[in-house]
């Protein structure tokens, strides 16, 4: 259960992350989907090293640093994954 919930949790916040970030991100869904996860992690980890570990109720301060930590994971992949795409198709057409 605990890798199909980092599944669901990554994809809502690789979605928002691309909601929140300005123009068109040219990304899959699967790799936004890899970004949110990745963002999930880091924003734990950068929550708790802010001594944010486990509140009660909803984790606020948590959720907010996973959400960042995926919208500038899902801005700098998807810049990447342009560049890539845009190098490849000018091999293509040399």
């Amino acid at each position: 259960m605990g890798w199909l919930w980092a599944i669901i949790v990554g994809f809502v916040l690789g979605l928002i992350a691309k909601a929140v970030i300005p123009g068109k991100q040219h990304s899959p869904l699967w790799l936004t989907t890899i970004c949110g996860i990745l963002g999930a992690i880091a924003g734990n980890a950068i929550a708790r090293g802010f001594g944010v570990d486990e509140t009660r109720g909803i984790d606020w301060s948590r959720h907010a640093f996973q959400l960042v930590a995926a919208i500038v994971i899902v801005f700098f992949v998807d810049m990447l994954y342009t560049a890539m795409k845009r190098k490849r198709a000018q091999r293509h057409h040399a």
